[in-house]
């Protein structure tokens, strides 16, 4: 087992927790002591809800199970929900940077995946990492000919390769050919997530807490891989799970135990309640 780093937040009376990766163990699955540590956060009066890069329709099961009360976010934040599912708010990509990122993954030989208009859209059912985005999501995906009919309203493009370095080459390929036109970030080293500019944790968590009328600055997130990043520069307490990439950890206010050593509810339990506000100032569900 690894030391995590301890730091001490303030008054926290937020705590924003990304999924796959820092909720979840690798197998996603929510183990009794996370589960048990959001119940705690509860009686403390803390304030709890997710953000992902999952669609909001593939976050419903955990938010029941977990009884979140308060708006989430998927799509990386681009997306914002209630927990009946009703959006609030959403951001969907520019169509003709769509069609670019669209066109530079086949170019390279890399498959896309397409989420708009509530559904998981590709291709090839066959095609690398399929069965475990189905898992992910607790959804089937639908298989299309081409994308051009959602053109204008796609959420999020995904892709998605075995090849790593690959992933890396088309990663910085993209930066170039559309550079600040969309987010384009890495959720987990199979997946290259492309969403509209505004689709990004940082933006997600800022809007979050604008809408239940939390302060940021005492807002705690938890997260795992790059795209927590930008939340991580937002929040006034980060925590990188034990896990996470070393440019990702040095960019949080402390490090916690892996997500295989349950590091998330380490991380509520030693670093966020000893610093938990009073539950007069959570903010309401």
């Amino acid at each position: 087992m690894t030391t995590p780093a301890v730091g001490r937040p303030g008054d926290i009376v937020l705590v924003i927790s990304d999924v796959d990766g820092t909720l979840l163990t690798p197998d996603k699955i929510l183990t009794p002591s996370a589960a048990a540590a959001v119940r705690r956060l509860g009686v403390a009066g803390v304030g709890f809800t997710l953000i992902s890069s999952r669609p909001p329709r593939g976050m419903a099961g955990l938010v029941a199970e977990l009884d979140v009360k308060l708006p989430f976010g998927g799509f990386n934040g681009g997306s914002l929900a209630t927990p009946d599912q009703t959006l609030i708010e959403s951001h969907p990509l520019a169509a003709d940077v769509a069609r670019r990122m669209l066109a530079l993954l086949t170019e390279c030989g890399v498959q896309a995946w397409v989420f708009a208009d509530g559904d998981w859209r590709l291709k090839d059912r066959d095609g690398p990492y399929v069965p475990l985005e189905r898992l992910t999501v607790g959804f089937d995906s639908t298989v299309v000919a081409g994308f051009e009919d959602v053109i204008d309203r796609i959420d999020k493009i995904v892709g998605v390769s075995a090849n790593p370095r690959l992933l890396g080459r088309v990663e910085a390929a993209a930066m170039s050919l559309i550079g600040g036109a969309a987010a384009i970030v890495r959720s987990q080293p199979q997946y290259l997530d492309v969403t509209s500019p505004s689709s990004n944790k940082g933006d997600g968590v800022t809007a979050i807490c604008r809408r239940i009328g939390a302060d940021l600055a005492r807002t705690a997130v938890v997260g795992d891989m790059f795209n927590d990043v930008a939340m991580f520069a937002r929040a006034g307490f980060s925590i990188a799970m034990g896990q996470a990439p070393e440019p990702v950890a040095a960019r949080a206010s402390a490090v916690t135990l892996s997500n295989t050593e349950d590091g998330f509810a380490y991380a509520i339990d030693h670093l966020i309640l000893p610093g938990a506000a009073a539950p007069s100032s959570a903010p309401a569900g």
